[in-house]
This record gives C-alpha cells, sequence and structure tokens, in this order.
C-alpha cells in the first residue's frame, strides 16, 4: 500500500486529491499548520475525514518538514501549502512569498536530506506566465508574473528544476490554469458569484460587487486537475506540465450564467467596483495542454465554455444552503465540530 502526504490538504485541491489517493487504495497523511483547531470542512463534505491522518506542520520551519517525512516515510509528496490568493498577496507579499518559496524550498531541502526514492509534485500557477496576449501557454512559454503570488510560484518553481536537476530528485511541478468546484471559498470569485446568485435567488436584495469582468481565464473543474497531478508522479521521469482546457471565458460570461441558471439577470444585481482592480492584472489566460493529453493521457471533460462547471457550482451551493447534504457529511460534522444543525 501506498504512502502519500498531502501539505495543504484543508484546501480545495487537497481534499480532492486526498479522495482520489483513498479511491486509489492509498494510506493518506495531510497536514495544515495546526490540525488541532483546523476543521477541516473539506474533508467532512467529502466524507473522508476519518481516512487521512492529520499532522501540524509549518513548511517554513525546516525541522517540522524532516520530522514528518522522517515520522509518515511517504511514498509521494504533493506540495498544495501556501498563501492561494492572487488579491491577498498585494496586501501579504512577504507571507505569500514565505509560504510558497520558501516553503517549497524547506521541502525539496528535506527530500534530499533524507535521500529516500520520494516522488514529488509541486503545485505551480498559470500566473506565473503573466499576460501572454491570448496566445495557449505551454511549457515553454516564458514566465512574466505579474503579482506577489506569481512571483513566489515562479520562485518555486524553479527550485523544484533546480533541485531535480542538481540533485537527481524526482520532483515536477504541474503548471495548472484555474480550476474550480464547490469547495472553493467565497474569496474566490467564482464561488462569491455563485453564492451571491444562490442567493439572490431566494430573495436576498443584495448587490453583488465585482472588480474588473472583462478579464478572461482558461477555467476547469478541479477533481479532474487533481488526477493529472497523480499521474505526473507515475512517469518513469519527472517532468513539468501544463494543465489546463485550452479554452479561455470572459468573467462576464460566467456571471451571465450562474445568474442565468437560477432565472436571473445578472445586469440587474452586479455592480462593478474599481477599489476591487488590482494594481496588476492579466487580461487573458489561456493553456496548451497538448503535452498532458499526450504523455499523461490526460485532458478536460468539464469547461467553463460548456457550462457545465457553473452549473455544478450552483447546484452543489444550492444544496449545501439547504441542507441537503450526505448522511456521511452530517456525521462527521457532528462529530468532529459539534454542530447540532446545519450551517
Amino acid at each position: 500500500m501506498k504512502k502519500a502526504l498531502i501539505f495543504g490538504v484543508s484546501g480545495q485541491d487537497g481534499a480532492y486529491l486526498a479522495q482520489l489517493l483513498i479511491d486509489k487504495g492509498y494510506t493518506v497523511c495531510g497536514t495544515s499548520r495546526d490540525a488541532q483547531i483546523s476543521s477541516f470542512q473539506n474533508l467532512l463534505r467529502l466524507g473522508i475525514r476519518e481516512q487521512v491522518k492529520l499532522e501540524s506542520v509549518a513548511l517554513n520551519d525546516f525541522r517540522s518538514v524532516l520530522q514528518i517525512l522522517n515520522k509518515f516515510q511517504p511514498d509521494e509528496v504533493y506540495n498544495l501549502s501556501g498563501q492561494s490568493s492572487v488579491s491577498l498577496s498585494f496586501d501579504q507579499p512577504v507571507e505569500t512569498f514565505e509560504s510558497i518559496s520558501i516553503g517549497t524550498l524547506n521541502v525539496l531541502e528535506a527530500l534530499r536530506f533524507i535521500d529516500r526514492p520520494i516522488k514529488f509534485y509541486n503545485a505551480a500557477s498559470s500566473e506565473c506566465f503573466g499576460d501572454t496576449e491570448g496566445k495557449a501557454a505551454d511549457e515553454t512559454t516564458p514566465f512574466r508574473p505579474k503579482s506577489p503570488y506569481a512571483v513566489a510560484k515562479a520562485s518555486a518553481f524553479w527550485q523544484v528544476a533546480n533541485y531535480r536537476k542538481a540533485y537527481d530528485l524526482f520532483a515536477c511541478s504541474g503548471i495548472l490554469f484555474n480550476h474550480e468546484s464547490p469547495l472553493r471559498p467565497e474569496r474566490f470569485v467564482t464561488q462569491k458569484i455563485v453564492s451571491a446568485a444562490n442567493r439572490i435567488a431566494k430573495g436576498s436584495k443584495e448587490k453583488l460587487y465585482l472588480g474588473d469582468i472583462s478579464i478572461q481565464r482558461d477555467w476547469g473543474w478541479a477533481p479532474e486537475y487533481v488526477k493529472a497531478m497523480w499521474l505526473m508522479l507515475q512517469q518513469g521521469q519527472p517532468e513539468d506540465y501544463v494543465i489546463a482546457t485550452g479554452e479561455s471565458c470572459k468573467l462576464e460570461d460566467f456571471i451571465a450564467a450562474a445568474f442565468a441558471y437560477v432565472g436571473l439577470d445578472w445586469r440587474d444585481r452586479v455592480v462593478i467596483d474599481t477599489s476591487l482592480f488590482r494594481p496588476t492584472e492579466i487580461a487573458v489566460s489561456k493553456g496548451n495542454p497538448a503535452k498532458a493529453r499526450k504523455k499523461l493521457g490526460w485532458q478536460a471533460h468539464y469547461k467553463l465554455n460548456d457550462r457545465a462547471v457553473v452549473q455544478m457550482m450552483i447546484q452543489a451551493q444550492a444544496e449545501l444552503v439547504n441542507g441537503s447534504r450526505t448522511a456521511a457529511y452530517n456525521q462527521e460534522r457532528d462529530k468532529y465540530l459539534g454542530l447540532a444543525t446545519a450551517f
């Protein structure tokens, strides 16, 4: 039975990856900065909270990283940890860089130090590319980061490449474009839109305040993207891969689709707030996943352009609000959070 260690298991990707690995028969250990007080709501929602070993680890503390690697002795390590908001990175650039770049460096150095055949996956980001002027980015496209978050991710990417070459580590990065799911927190714009649309459809009189809605992104479905992470570590040689749908869509189209799905016209409820504009922004983002399709046999089946992603997020959010969750989720929630009713 293989063992996998997931740094950042409480996030969207961490939870879906844990579910995938459990289904494949892995023993899974997940970390957060303080596992004793973390609620792990995403693991609860997926009904896998009890199947994941949970440990407290701070990636900016080398000793902490080294201890968990020696204690759990994983076959595969997935680094999904770090500050994950582009917008927040402008307000917290130092914390963002330390949590992503220094955290990744600590894991790489610990793997080199213990010298065991452990495969390592690092979560890079399409934000590293910056604005490609509408051209689909692939593994050879230069990085031109336009945010503190992107700078930190680019630094971590090159650290992985350097350790792979210098120390012969099985280390690779997945350059993932935007991918969504019901597990996204509301500070991400897609979930902010979906949640507001559902509330307004139920009678709320609120307005939805958004920034630049003309931006275009390559949006996919998170459960599909974590499979690509796993596939990268099943290859004979470590390589970096762009993971994307290959299509881009305007944020305005996402908004229109979400509101239309609940029978509303978004123009009646959305207000453009220039204070929400970022200091620098990527106008168009699109990926070329040809290498992943050829070498990993991976391709995205759900894309925002076919409205499937929007519909699944709307439906899941409505079920969450209505309390029509699975019995497993409710039992887990009550046990670990001590809640008597749905929140």
